[in-house]
């Protein structure tokens, strides 16, 4: 994990302290530093989206990338002319960064149709970082440290407990007294600047282990914020560098590089999360302490999604651990993963705008980013028909004057609603496939899908298919039907056309995806949630031969969007980039990944038979109920408690003004209480009489 992840997200409850007063006066520009500014970006407005390369892209930077090119400047009001974004890659941390993560990085970016001004890496400043370092140093503001990781942790505790002392009223130095000098304000901070700049060079020379010696800022160890406890501006790493190769051994921080960077490259807005916030008073320190240019700096909230998780150190797992294929898994939340899955920019960027960008932290709903995608691949998808568990039906009466129509062949729209998308035929063949899901050996009133003796319609014939025989082997799996073709004027009107594949369809491999968590809000146990079914493969699917056309000009550039398909009533689907299927010879292996469903159907629902014969209970006890209130409606309300069912013999004695009970069936008077009880009911039916008229008019 990098620095940049490790300190922003602990010190929450400091930040309300942290952020008032303080910061406002090296937040200040100097009227210098704006005329400077002015002079280099003139109407310009530069904002930046600095990605650290630790790992691929995901949907939140998607979130952030939206925010940095277009909603910024559209909450602001710039014109498109005057703006203008940088894409920096924030690589100061190598051993968790690579080539790969850069590349992808680079292609994601472009595939979401972002045009940056310019790249840049922080790692072509590492010169300039480290000149000024040294001006911090002559200034008195930065030492060479020696202290451990633990004796930090130590110093950073004590300073902590000490300002909660003081923010609460109480003497430090009686509640958390200082143990020794060494630890608070540390044995190193009062070192002349000469040793100093003595001890850096040799750092910077590669005289000492790593782990031996920082370089840390000298700021302020009595501050609420703790990420002002003299953060480390550079650390040891004898490791090579995947941009800058392998010219330095000592490493900018997160911390050091961030807002000198924004300042070098005169970015007017510095755009973060949430819990960068208390990050921002030592961001403008830094460049008070360099006076340098000082950006306006917003934090918004990150995006969290459901059931799925954001953190890079949790996809790593994902991803050493084979829970998923990789980066690029059509399962994880990433960039390259979704696109594989076969959302588009377009989907991607539309639903971050409809996400927005405010400060108010919530857990978007999976089902927002997936309606994004229907309704966004719904007019551009070309219609199917695939069988993903397929059964093998044989027309037993195909080619007979009963069964024969004008024509087998039919032309169909690739879409429903636009004809610009085209036509494709489809030929109804002697024997057809369907899908194991649209048959069962036990019929039911909940279930519209083709059963023994059952007829359904077959989509585009224009009449019903029979089902006559059923065909098992040895342990009971349907292996075959026979059924019959009926299109006589007095057929049986079915409750729903089922899509078939002719005999000459193309057999492919169907992967169907759901949700990578089993709950909506991982949790720490994460590992312990996720969905061991949320990749299912179809290796024997089956599919429309029309679609020859389409995949044979596949395009085996792995960051170009495929034509999105639509199985009809199955759902989204896109040709995977493992396909080595080529439709004009007919040869190789052909994948289709699942982007989304549809909207579910009722007949597709697998229930058992215990549940539907609960659900056709109960819709008979609505049915009963119904009747029951419309025989009770009819009763005037100065006969409830007389001919109302749950009343019948309760009572002997009524009052003869308003038909409230008096008395119970053995004569006891009724208390005032209890007829003021019923004189409510009284009241309440009344007014259900007046909805249940008013309704069924």
């Amino acid at each position: 994990m990098s620095d940049r992840e490790t300190s922003g997200t602990m010190d929450a409850e400091y930040s309300t302290v942290a952020l008032k007063g303080r910061e406002l006066e090296w937040a200040v520009n100097s009227p210098e530093l704006l005329a400077s500014h002015k002079a280099v970006n003139g109407s310009i407005i530069r904002t930046r989206f600095p990605p650290e390369p630790n790992g691929y892209l995901h949907i939140g930077h998607a979130k952030s990338m939206n925010m940095n090119f277009r909603l910024a400047f559209d909450k602001l009001g710039v014109p498109e002319a005057h703006r203008r974004t940088i894409f920096r890659y924030d690589d100061t941390n190598p051993e968790a960064e690579s080539a790969e993560y850069i590349d992808s990085l680079r292609r994601d970016v472009a595939w979401l149709g972002w045009t940056p001004e310019r790249t840049t890496y922080s790692s072509d400043n590492f010169q300039q970082l480290h000149d000024y370092a040294v001006v911090l140093i002559r200034k008195g503001l930065a030492y060479v440290c020696d202290m451990t990781k633990a004796e930090m942790e130590i110093q950073r505790e004590l300073a902590m407990k000490r300002a909660n002392a003081r923010n609460t009223g109480k003497d430090p130095d009686v509640e958390c007294p200082i143990p020794s000098e060494d630890i608070l304000p540390g044995r190193n901070r009062n070192t002349s600047v000469d040793r100093n700049l003595e001890l850096f060079e040799k750092m910077k020379l590669g005289f000492f282990n790593e782990g031996s010696y920082t370089l840390r800022l000298k700021m302020d160890l009595e501050s609420s914020n703790p990420n002002m406890y003299d953060l480390v501006a550079y650390r040891i790493k004898y490791t090579a560098h995947p941009h800058a190769g392998s010219g330095w051994c000592i490493y900018p921080s997160y911390d050091w590089t961030h807002g000198t960077c924004d300042s070098l490259e005169h970015i007017d807005y510095s755009i973060c999360t949430l819990e960068f916030e208390t990050r921002r008073e030592p961001y403008f320190w830094i460049l008070w302490a360099l006076d340098l240019y000082r950006p306006n700096v917003y934090e918004m909230s990150r995006l969290n999604l459901q059931y799925t998780v954001l953190s890079k150190r949790r996809l790593i797992k994902l991803v050493e651990k084979g829970w998923v294929r990789g980066w690029d898994d059509p399962r994880m939340p990433t960039v390259s993963g979704l696109r594989r899955r076969g959302y588009t920019a377009h989907i991607l960027n539309s639903f971050c705008s409809d996400v927005g960008a405010s400060r108010a932290s919530n857990v978007v709903e999976i089902t927002k980013l997936q309606q994004t995608a229907r309704v966004n691949l719904s007019d551009l998808s070309r219609r199917v028909m695939a069988a993903l568990e397929p059964i093998e039906v044989v027309l037993t009466n195909f080619g007979t004057e009963t069964a024969q129509d004008a024509t087998l062949t039919f032309e169909v729209q690739n879409s429903p609603t636009d004809v610009s998308l085209g036509f494709h035929t489809v030929t109804l063949t002697p024997t057809i496939y369907l899908d194991s899901a649209d048959f069962r050996l036990e019929d039911s009133p909940q279930y519209y899908g083709l059963a023994p003796n059952k007829a359904v319609g077959l989509k585009y014939y224009g009449g019903n298919l029979v089902c006559e025989k059923v065909i098992q082997d040895k342990d009971g799996n349907v292996v075959q039907l026979e059924g019959r073709l009926d299109k006589s004027e007095n057929r049986e009107k079915p409750k729903t056309y089922l899509s078939w594949v002719p005999s000459d369809g193309i057999r492919c491999e169907v992967r169907v995806y759901n949700e990578l968590f089993t709950v909506p809000e991982p949790s720490d146990l994460w590992e312990d949630e996720v969905n061991t079914e949320s990749e299912i493969v179809h290796q024997q699917a089956i599919v429309d031969p029309s679609i020859r056309d389409v995949v044979c000009v596949h395009d085996i550039d792995k960051w170009k969007s495929n034509v999105s398909l639509q199985f009809e009533r199955l759902g989204y689907f896109v040709v995977d980039y493992e396909t080595t299927y080529n439709g004009a010879t007919n040869e190789g292996h052909l994948i289709f990944n699942r982007t989304v469903t549809l909207k579910e159907e009722v007949f597709k629902k697998k229930l058992t038979k215990e549940e539907e014969d609960k659900i056709t209970a109960r819709k008979a006890q609505t049915k009963n109920d119904l009747e029951a209130k419309g025989i009770r409606m009819q009763i005037d309300a100065l006969n409830l408690f007389k001919e109302a069912e749950e009343y019948r013999g309760k009572y002997s004695k009524y009052d003869a003004g308003t038909g409230v009970p008096t008395h119970e069936v053995d004569g006891t008077e009724l208390t005032k209480s209890m007829m003021k009880k019923l004189a409510k009911e009284q009241v309440k039916h009344k007014k259900q009489q007046l909805a249940w008229n008013k309704n069924n008019k």
